[in-house]
């Protein structure tokens, strides 16, 4: 088998693992800001020991802005957690991860910002974006408020993750995808870790269900999901890798459809596919780094 063929079997193994996250994080009984920080603070575990085995010279000697700005996209990261896990508990898991894949929309509003210039089919795209999550949103409020209250979330967590895909992109210029992703996860955690002492959140007590809950979403979207997605851009495109990522979103309704009973109102899914054609629309637009969080 060739290394491209390779890495597109990779890339499918990844698909799988990150569709899993949405799913398992709804059906895990743990409070979610807890569910967060165990998902990046095992993560740190063991990507920090690859970064510290393979690349600490690397790491010793890097910058201290460029530890820094790595350090401020795990603050960020965390909000991107803190907003969108506990959606998962408000609004449907096909309504969240739609809205959180605004994420590669928000980018390339951000790169607008900072003087990049986007082309007509960008703006079509992040039109046809927004009127899906309008129309979304709509649904969901006419089911509940609650399920509103989701929407938001996953929206704000969705902003958060544009900020950290920007924060990131700079510090990779720098520093090994390794020792950026220890020390990110590493802040990210300590955040979560923060937020939980502040707010009470039980960090331990869960049933063995639970427990295997958290070890499968570290394992199948923190670890075999996105950290295969770094693997596989040595051969497939970013803007390649980005639209794929999209597939996330039918993956995981689907899984919660079958695994959880948890079937989107079918008034939204001609919404949802407005979203992804729109998103899919952005990133081919213009030369975005893979979005690789959730």
């Amino acid at each position: 088998m060739t290394p491209a063929r390779a890495d597109l079997l990779l890339l499918a193994v990844g698909l799988v693992g990150v569709s899993t996250s949405g799913p398992v994080i709804a059906a895990t009984a743990a409070p979610a800001l807890a569910i967060a920080f165990w998902r990046n603070a095992l993560g740190t575990a063991v990507v920090g020991a690859v970064a510290v085995a393979t690349q600490w010279d690397r790491l010793r000697t890097a910058r201290r802005g460029v530890l820094g700005l790595s350090a401020g996209a795990g603050l960020l990261l965390a909000g991107h957690f803190a907003l969108w896990i506990p959606s998962l508990r408000y609004t449907s898991v096909a309504s969240s991860t739609a809205i959180v894949s605004l994420q590669a929309v928000w980018t390339a509003v951000l790169g607008r910002l900072a003087g990049e210039r986007l082309g007509p089919r960008a703006w079509a795209g992040i039109g046809l974006s927004l009127v899906g999550v309008l129309v979304v949103t709509g649904v969901d409020l006419s089911l509940s408020t609650r399920a509103l209250v989701g929407d938001a979330m996953a929206l704000g967590g969705g902003l958060f993750a544009a900020f950290y895909v920007v924060a990131g992109a700079r510090v990779r210029r720098e520093l090994p995808t390794a020792s950026y992703t220890a020390v990110c996860y590493g802040v990210c955690a300590l955040a979560l870790l923060a937020g939980c002492l502040a707010g009470g959140v039980s960090l331990s007590g869960y049933p063995a269900k639970a427990w295997l809950g958290i070890v499968v979403v570290t394992v199948a979207a923190q670890l075999f999901g996105h950290t295969v997605f770094n693997v596989v851009l040595r051969s497939v495109p970013p803007t390649v890798l980005s639209v794929a990522i999209l597939l996330e979103v039918p993956g995981a309704a689907l899984l919660a459809a079958v695994w959880l009973g948890q079937t989107p109102p079918v008034a939204a899914l001609p919404a949802l596919a407005l979203v992804l054609a729109g998103t899919a629309l952005v990133v081919v637009s213009r030369p975005a780094p893979a979005t690789l969080t959730d």
